[in-house]
């Protein structure tokens, strides 16, 4: 009795001691606050500093995680119905560098040449050193015709890359698919939308219909895609999977696992060979249909690493403005294999064939500088003068940057250009999934 009085004392010592805590933590920040609105060198927006401090708070967790102000939440909207507004570009942020994970199939970035792991360094001539991700997308989107101008860095590249797109209402369809040389059934996905269960299946059907007796295999090739909705993937997997779990999550209570079970109504298929083809822009959804045809044995996932997105999250809404996007769990695939930042490792690697050769061009002075900063400090308060004097050699400097684009895209366009419409036949990593297929049963036995 003694022993659990103790227990229930050093408990509620415990919580009293972790709630002095964070009162004191509060009391911190109120006095910061405090001091930054009676001594700061000039008038402060309250409201924005709190705001500010709340995104900041949020962004310490996890990339996927983030405070939505009123103007975020109201375009808090999941885009899965296959048509939208926007470049056609899958971002995202780290050590405060914004990535593309994949450009979508037939978007204006697509078309364009903008290539999966390119750095966005500049959105309409203006840096984006200090941005957000929030701030990044809300400065992508735009109305329909609308152009924009991203400056890009690329690996291989000694200059920043320059692009003009013409936002466009987007309509993505969600699968391709070819026959190859008349016995293997090829099925591109490239984002996981709200038919492309129906999609995958009628393409299938298709393709298996006009191969006859002579089909010896299923590429499902999901390289490049950032993902979309579970369910989705959940029907997919379900295509070729007999029975058992698909997907499961892990989250900080224990009791409350949610698991998903491969759906026993659809059209199915357990025999047929079938390689999956995955990249480092495989990401989500992609790596729940991988990890899950992997763990049941029933395809040979091969290709690289994919990209590791294994995170659930879930849009709260706070009050009547403001709302909350937060990590709530991870990903477990059927073996209980972590997805988040390990991503799903092919059974058969293969490399990327590149044969694209980077011009040697004079390196510019490119260097970042206090004043390229955003929200940078002037030396002291400016006068009237001062600031419209800054802001007149802003302007210039983005009217030179402007007129050198416009110079070196006279220079160049006679140059070959950088995106052709994709034929499968020419590539690499399709050729070697055929030649798996080719020795399927062979391949199998030596994969654990």
């Amino acid at each position: 009795m003694k022993f659990l009085l103790l227990i229930m004392m050093a408990t509620s010592l415990y919580g009293f001691t972790a709630q002095k805590k964070r009162l004191e933590q509060i009391e911190l920040f109120n006095k910061v606050l405090y001091l930054i609105e009676t001594q700061y060198y000039k008038n402060v927006d309250t409201e924005k500093l709190i705001e500010g401090a709340l995104k900041g708070m949020i962004e310490t967790l996890d990339p996927h995680s983030s405070f939505l102000n009123k103007k975020y939440f109201a375009k808090m909207k999941d885009d899965t119905s296959g048509e939208f507004g926007g470049l056609g570009i899958e971002v995202t942020q780290k050590d405060g560098i914004i990535y593309i994970v994949t450009p979508i199939d037939d978007s204006p970035a697509f078309k364009a040449g903008i290539q999966s792991k390119d750095k966005i360094v500049e959105i309409n001539h203006e840096s984006v050193l200090g941005w957000n991700l929030d701030e990044a997308l809300d400065r992508l989107r735009g109305g329909n015709g609308k152009k924009i101008h991203l400056g890009i860095v690329r690996e291989g590249s000694k200059e920043m890359l320059h692009f003009e797109l013409k936002r466009a209402r987007i309509k993505v369809s969600s699968v391709k698919s070819f026959l190859l040389d008349g016995k293997y059934a090829f099925i591109r996905l490239s984002q996981f939308q709200s038919k492309s269960t129906a999609q995958v299946t009628s393409a299938l059907k298709r393709l298996k219909k006009k191969a006859g007796k002579n089909l010896r295999g299923i590429i499902l090739d999901l390289r490049f895609n950032p993902g979309g909705l579970l369910d989705q993937a959940v029907g997919i997997s379900s295509i070729f999977v007999k029975e058992g779990a698909v997907v499961s999550t892990e989250s900080r209570n224990s009791s409350k696992q949610d698991i998903r079970y491969v759906r026993k109504s659809g059209y199915k298929d357990y025999e047929t060979p079938l390689v999956v083809l995955v990249n480092g822009a495989s990401a989500s959804a992609s790596e729940i249909v991988a990890g899950a045809l992997q763990d049941h044995k029933r395809a040979i996932v091969a290709g690289s690493k994919t990209f590791g997105k294994g995170s659930v999250q879930t849009v709260a809404q706070i009050d009547e403005s403001n709302g909350l996007k937060l990590t709530i769990a991870q990903y477990l695939t059927p073996k209980k294999r972590r997805i988040q930042a390990i991503g799903i490792q092919p059974d058969v690697k293969l490399d990327e064939m590149d044969f694209k050769k980077f011009k040697e061009n004079r390196k510019d002075d490119s260097f970042v500088r206090e004043k390229d900063l955003r929200n940078h400090l002037t030396a002291t308060i400016e006068t009237t003068e001062e600031k419209a004097q800054r802001l007149k050699d802003k302007e210039e400097a983005k009217l030179r940057r402007i007129k050198k684009i416009k110079n070196r895209k006279n220079k160049n366009k006679n140059e070959e250009k950088i995106f052709t419409k994709y034929n499968p036949k020419s590539d690499y990593q399709v050729l070697q999934a055929v030649k798996i297929l080719d020795t399927y049963k062979t391949i199998k036995k030596f994969i654990k």
